[in-house]
This record gives C-alpha cells, sequence and structure tokens, in this order.
C-alpha cells in the first residue's frame, strides 16, 4: 500500500506549513484539498455563478486541471497550466470554498479526484476530512488546531504579506463562523478521526509540530 499521511485541521492551524515541509523531508507527493475547493469557488465566481448552485458547482470541481508543485521551499498552485497561488489564498477564495465544500454534490466530485494523489513513493494530504472520509486508512493521521485567536493572527500576518488590507476582529469573526459552519455540516463535518494524533499548535513552533509530525511518522516505519 502507498503510504498517506493525512494533516486535518481548521483554517490557519498551520496545516499547509506542516504537510509541505513533511512532502519535502520525506520526497512524497503533496495534496492540498482546500485549495480544490478554493480552486471550485473561484471558477464559480469567474463564471458568475451561484456558489449555492450544487450542480453548476460540481461542473466546476469535475473540470479542474490542477497541480501541486514545490518550488523553492514554497507551493505552487497551478490551474490548467497557471500559477494562481496568490489568488488561491485570498479571503474571497476562503469564503467561497467553505461555502462550497458543504455541498454534497462537490465533495462527491472531488472524491475521487483527491484519491488520484495517492502516488508512490507516498502522499501527504492536508485539509479537513482527509483522515475521516478520503484517506480513512492512512498510515498516519493528525488532526492540528490552535485557538481562534492565534489563527487570525497568523491569517492577518499572511494577508498583510499578499499585501491585503486586515482587519484582525473581522478575520477572528469570520474563523469562527468557519468553524461553526465546517464543524456543523453534514457532508464530513469538521473532526478528527478516532485514530488521529490530536496537536494543539497555540503555543508550539513550526519546528515543534514538525518534530511531533516525523516522529510519528518515522514509528510506524519501525
Amino acid at each position: 500500500m502507498i503510504p498517506v499521511l493525512t494533516i486535518d485541521g481548521p483554517s490557519g492551524a498551520g496545516k499547509g506549513t506542516i504537510a509541505r515541509l513533511m512532502a519535502e523531508r520525506l520526497g512524497w507527493h503533496l495534496l492540498d484539498s482546500g485549495a480544490l475547493y478554493r480552486l471550485t469557488a473561484l471558477a464559480g465566481i469567474d463564471r458568475s455563478l451561484s456558489l449555492d448552485d450544487a450542480q453548476a458547482m460540481a461542473a466546476c470541481a469535475r473540470a479542474l486541471d490542477v497541480d501541486f508543485k514545490i518550488i523553492n521551499h514554497a507551493v505552487v498552485i497551478e490551474l490548467d497550466g497557471t500559477d494562481v497561488t496568490s489568488r488561491v489564498r485570498s479571503e474571497e477564495a476562503g469564503m467561497g470554498a467553505s461555502k462550497v465544500a458543504a455541498l454534497p454534490s462537490v465533495r462527491d466530485a472531488l472524491f475521487e479526484r483527491q484519491r488520484a494523489f495517492q502516488q508512490a513513493p507516498g502522499l501527504v494530504a492536508d485539509g479537513r476530512d482527509m483522515g475521516t472520509t478520503i484517506f480513512p486508512e492512512a498510515t498516519v493521521k493528525i488532526f492540528l488546531t490552535a485557538s481562534a485567536e492565534a489563527r487570525a493572527e497568523r491569517r492577518a500576518k499572511q494577508l498583510l504579506e499578499l499585501g491585503e488590507n486586515v482587519s484582525l476582529p473581522r478575520l477572528l469573526e469570520d474563523i469562527k463562523a468557519r468553524d461553526e459552519r465546517d464543524s456543523a455540516r453534514s457532508a464530513s463535518p469538521l473532526k478528527p478521526a478516532d485514530d488521529a494524533i490530536t496537536l494543539d499548535s497555540t503555543a508550539l513552533s513550526i519546528e515543534e509540530v514538525l518534530a511531533i509530525v516525523a516522529k510519528a511518522v518515522a514509528d510506524t516505519n519501525r
């Protein structure tokens, strides 16, 4: 079986950073599942579609041509061969992703697409339901979380680096609303898998989280 490391958790917990670092360390493929939903939302927005239109959004999901690359220690997301990394990380894309991810038809359309990323020598999958729904057989499952306040501050810093205007109170409000929506949805709600290792990164450095995850992966190979 091709090994899979899943890293699930709420927005801003550090999943993307840890997933990239682990993929680089292990030499495995990378799947940023959240980006797939962001890309679907952006495709719908570009087509002036309602993000609540389940049929139309599922069609957008099925038509995505996506590739994740690690270049100079950074994840580059290509859509139809074009670098859309910055746009995918925008707040507009994030809020849209949370909406379309609640549509079962979109989740169904992206299920097999995500499963297809499981290729040798291994896969690091970052998302919200990687360990519970997409790769329930994963070798190691991590559920990475942090306080809403810490995640809002991290997101604010990321947006500032992208040159966007930032309102920390609004970001905090949006994150709390997204958490509630993601946890309450009927289709693959946000929650740790029964056999996942839960890590609270609020007071941990990236290096400390990385060490814990790397040890968990190493222990499975003994």
